[in-house]
């Protein structure tokens, strides 16, 4: 279900999907897949895997070492993709936990922008849960805020807004 197309195809993910939340030991199937020799299959998987991880992180849970393995260094922007955006999903160990910082750390500088930009948005949400990481997300807005990106610009509005909802206003200056 997951073989075919080009890279801006799903092939049948959303069938994959469907099988899956009927039958969860599936998930298995799936993680294994993200090892495929093709890439768009492993892409694909990840892909499956992120999506489920949003309403039944304890389904993907067992095989969160997917997203710090050696998938995370990819030369595939639309790999790099679903691994920035699944890091904050799960927790971590402390030292899986400094290696998800390091992958979030080192994919703001990737150069597909929206790898970066979701690097952004994860590791802002990690800082939700660890505070030291916020000056790191503050000054990585800032750049965003000032590139000639747009999709960049974007993002950055959409972390400081959420920023903002969870934590307030910033007090005002007299």
């Amino acid at each position: 279900m997951l073989v075919g197309g080009d890279r801006r195809s799903i092939a049948q993910s959303n069938r994959a999907r469907s099988l899956i939340e009927r039958n969860p030991s599936l998930v298995s199937d799936v993680a294994a897949l993200t090892d495929d020799a093709d890439w768009l299959v492993a892409q694909r998987a990840l892909d499956l895997l992120e999506k489920l991880a949003h309403e039944h992180p304890e389904w993907v849970e067992p095989h969160k070492q997917i997203f710090i393995g050696p998938l995370a260094r990819s030369d595939k922007w639309e790999i790099r993709l679903q691994v920035v955006r699944a890091l904050p999903l799960f927790r971590w160990s402390p030292a899986q936990s400094r290696r998800v910082e390091a992958t979030l750390l080192e994919n703001l500088s990737f150069p597909q922008t929206f790898v970066r930009a979701w690097a952004l948005d994860s590791l802002a949400t990690l800082a939700a849960r660890r505070p030291r990481l916020a000056p790191i997300v503050e000054r990585h807005l800032r750049e965003f805020e000032q590139s000639p990106s747009t999709a960049l610009q974007a993002r950055a509005r959409s972390i400081r807004a959420r920023l903002t909802e969870t934590s307030g206003p910033p007090p005002r200056s007299r």
